[in-house]
């Protein structure tokens, strides 16, 4: 991690991703999402992207260094929903990892789209190549990558300004009475858990979770929900914080019985975009997983006994 800081002695008032972009050889979207990940700090504490600078500011903003991680491209099966010159949109399996991170260097989708597409938008680096946007290793379902500048910062942009929609199927533990939800609580790092996240006012950042029940079973339901922010584990947090843990969720429920697959039942099954040449809005949907339609029949022949 290396510690780069700066004084802001003129052109105070300015948005400091802004700013930080016109002093220093860092990228606006690289600032923006270290902002995001809590990595600068203003007179102390830490700011969004979206912080107004002032004279005689400290800005300090901690830049990790660059991982030594060769990300080589691997003869990986992709189940392709939809491609073109543009952005490719993936059906992500189970247990497939979005990026390299220490530790997980092959079998991810970025060796996979190494491979598949030869060329992928550079704005991530060499980690996370096309990468806008990540899902849980143990999560299913639609996600895009880009293949060029412009598409990624078009599709970043609409991911800002909620113009992108990301659906979720996801079996929960326990009978929710309420057939529509809004789940509003700020999401930050746990202080008890770095590798978790948790429900609270302490460096967080606003989170937004809404539901529908479409299907209940006495003992869990079955929900759509629909992201209006992206955090981290954002609806695994907020299905814990209401007391319904996303069912199969080790990390902030337990484990479920019925299943021989590990992890959450959490499904993207839907994502809405323009697209980023043609300005067309496109919807995209990825059909249930297999393990996911078992664990509803299971569930559905429990409930009718």
């Amino acid at each position: 991690m290396a510690e780069q800081k700066w004084t802001v002695e003129e052109n105070e008032g300015l948005r400091i991703d802004r700013w930080l972009s016109e002093n220093s050889s860092l990228s606006r979207t690289r600032i923006q999402q270290l902002a995001k990940d809590g990595m600068i700090y203003v007179n102390g504490k830490a700011v969004r992207s979206s912080y107004k600078t002032e004279l005689n500011d400290e800005i300090v903003c901690d830049v990790p260094e660059d991982e030594p991680i060769e990300t080589m491209p691997e003869n990986i099966p992709l189940d392709i929903l939809y491609e073109d010159s543009d952005i490719i949109v993936i059906n992500k399996p189970k247990g497939m990892v979005v990026h390299p991170a220490p530790g997980v260097n092959t079998g991810t989708l970025v060796n996979a789209l190494l491979y598949h597409c030869k060329d992928l938008s550079g704005i991530n680096g060499k980690i996370r190549p096309g990468i806008v946007h990540r899902i849980d290793k143990d999560t299913t379902g639609c996600i895009v990558a880009c293949k060029n500048d412009k598409a990624h910062e078009a599709i970043a942009k609409q991911l800002e300004t909620k113009t992108c929609h990301r659906e979720y199927m996801a079996v929960v533990a326990g009978n929710i009475v309420h057939d529509d939800g809004l789940i509003d609580a700020p999401i930050g790092r746990d202080p008890r858990d770095r590798q978790r996240m948790t429900v609270t006012d302490k460096n967080s950042r606003e989170a937004r979770t809404r539901f529908h029940v479409v299907e209940r079973f006495g003992n869990a339901t079955l929900l759509d929900c629909e992201l209006e922010t992206g955090r981290t584990h954002q609806i695994r947090v907020h299905m814990k914080y209401i007391g319904h843990p996303v069912v199969g969720d080790e990390k902030y429920g337990k484990p479920c019985r019925y299943m021989d697959t590990q992890g959450q039942v959490l499904h993207a099954y839907k994502l809405t975009l323009v697209h980023p040449s043609t300005g067309e809005e496109m919807v995209f949907e990825a059909p249930l997983p297999e393990y996911f339609e078992k664990l509803l029949e299971i569930l559905r022949k429990e409930a009718s006994r």
